[in-house]
């Protein structure tokens, strides 16, 4: 399909669109479901490999660094060599790096498996956006984002759930091993049912790539060693400055360089920094809450794995039920009060769980809160891809996409490190006390996050690209992206 190509019949289309969310889709739930799968688990990989709260804090963010690294790398890898060439690597590797996690020894060996998969979710995140926005109308995205929203929202929520069922009934190996069956039925898929697209830049971005992913890997990479050095300490302070240096000399790079793998212009869009920002606070409070939260109800009100995930049911049930709703309603009214409604609810939850968190406290107690988290999140995933689609040009969505996604890892290592930093500060291990003296401050700090968060939606508009109406002959055409595409 190319932008002079004759209409392609309805049904046709139709088809193109159903294959491309179920392919997207399912590659996304694996990369998202990652994310926090091991987070019910980890008792259990403590017992089996060793290690302390450092090796379980790296083996969550093991994971997310190079994830956050080498996205915007994996989004311009994309609009070079082929937006669908480059998901099927992504693809690929993360279902062989799932393989060496499951037959992983030692926690270094784990953490370095994790660390591919990484690298593999950060290829092809990224592109299942774009992939989708190219396949669907400008005036049915929301909805189709909002699908998106609802499947990686439930990815990550249900991560708590998946890993403490497998990790019972099973072993934890397991995790890992059933993400093979599922790559291995992508792959000839991704090659027969999607649009081979690309972006407008066909020169590949080297140096600002190689500053960006360097910086990024000094941030973060400080980020998740904060509590395990100090704060203070000479090689987290180095890793700060480092990046801050890199990232200072890519954003000089992308201004004089004639074809910017980035361009700073984007960040002239108030409502393109808003939404990037959110991202980033929404993730701190999210994913730091809770990595301590499922070891809350194992550890100290001894809950097995799988009795913990299902217990976090009506958090993680949510986004099923909500995100496509909120999606659809996005096309109507704009992103932005749904998301800023969403994460005023995920902060209500988070401070519900802080005034009641007790080591006795009951189960039917805590159910509000899960639901309210459970809504909240729901209502922040489905509009925020159409959000972030929308305050660029079509042929610049996968470098946006990159962009979001990036910011949401960093913001989802700074969560685990910091609330854990807070915690180990403020409690530990030794007693259900000590953990709940730990915990509520930690949650308390995912709560602020959470409404700064708020705060930053609010500078948003609710100005969208234009596109047809839904009714509209031109809403039930195929996309007229103007990228050069292959079928």
């Amino acid at each position: 399909m190319s932008d002079n190509a004759p209409p392609a019949r309805p049904g046709a289309h139709r088809a193109l669109v159903v294959w491309t969310l179920l392919i997207t889709g399912a590659a996304t739930f694996m990369a998202s479901l990652d994310n926090l799968v091991v987070t019910t688990a980890l008792p259990v990989i403590r017992d089996d490999l060793g290690g302390d709260l450092a090796d379980l804090e790296w083996i969550v963010n093991g994971y997310t660094l190079p994830f956050a690294c080498l996205l915007l790398l994996g989004a311009a890898l994309g609009d070079r060599f082929g937006r669908r060439r480059i998901f099927g690597i992504g693809v690929a590797l993360f279902t062989l790096s799932s393989a060496a996690a499951a037959l992983a020894g030692s926690p270094g060996a784990l953490i370095a498996a994790r660390a591919a998969q990484g690298a593999g979710a950060a290829i092809l995140l990224p592109l299942s956006l774009t992939l989708i926005s190219a396949a669907v109308p400008p005036a049915r995205r929301g909805a189709a984002f909002g699908i998106w929203g609802a499947v990686n929202g439930l990815a990550i929520a249900s991560g708590p759930l998946v890993g403490g069922a497998i990790t019972e009934h099973l072993t934890w190996q397991w995790i890992f091993w059933l993400n093979i069956p599922i790559g291995i039925a992508l792959l000839p898929l991704v090659h027969s049912r999607l649009v081979e697209s690309r972006g407008p830049n066909n020169r590949l971005d080297l140096i600002g790539a190689a500053l960006a992913s360097g910086g990024l890997f000094g941030i973060v990479l400080s980020i998740v060693r904060g509590h395990e050095h100090g704060w203070t300490s000479g090689p987290v302070l180095a890793g700060f400055a480092v990046g801050a240096v890199l990232l200072v000399a890519f954003v000089l790079w992308e201004l004089r360089t004639p074809r910017p793998m980035l361009p700073m212009r984007f960040f002239r869009s108030r409502s393109f920094a808003a939404i990037n920002v959110a991202s980033l606070l929404m993730y701190l409070g999210m994913f730091g809450s809770i990595f301590l939260l499922t070891q809350f109800l194992q550890l100290i009100q001894g809950y097995s794995p799988m009795e913990a995930g299902l217990r976090m049911l009506p958090w993680t049930a949510m986004p099923m039920v909500v995100a496509p709703l909120a999606g659809a309603l996005s096309d109507r009214v704009g992103g932005r009060p749904i998301v800023a409604t969403g994460l005023a609810l995920m902060a209500a939850g988070l401070g519900w769980f802080a005034l009641l968190a007790e080591p006795d406290v009951s189960y039917a107690s805590q159910v509000p809160a899960f639901v309210i988290c459970g809504i909240g999140m729901a209502m922040f995933f489905a509009p925020t891809g159409a959000m972030v689609m929308g305050t660029v040009s079509p042929e610049e969505e996968g470098i946006a996409s990159g962009v979001n996604n990036a910011l949401r890892e960093v913001g989802g290592a700074l969560g685990v490190a910091v609330l854990a930093s807070v915690f180990a500060s403020q409690g530990g291990y030794e007693t259900p006390r000590r953990f709940t003296d730990g915990l509520v401050p930690a949650l308390w700090i995912g709560v602020a996050a959470l409404l700064a968060a708020t705060v930053a939606i609010l500078f948003t508009t609710n100005a969208r690209r234009p596109g047809p109406e839904p009714d509209s002959p031109l809403a039930k055409e195929p996309p007229r992206t103007p990228v050069t595409t292959t079928a």
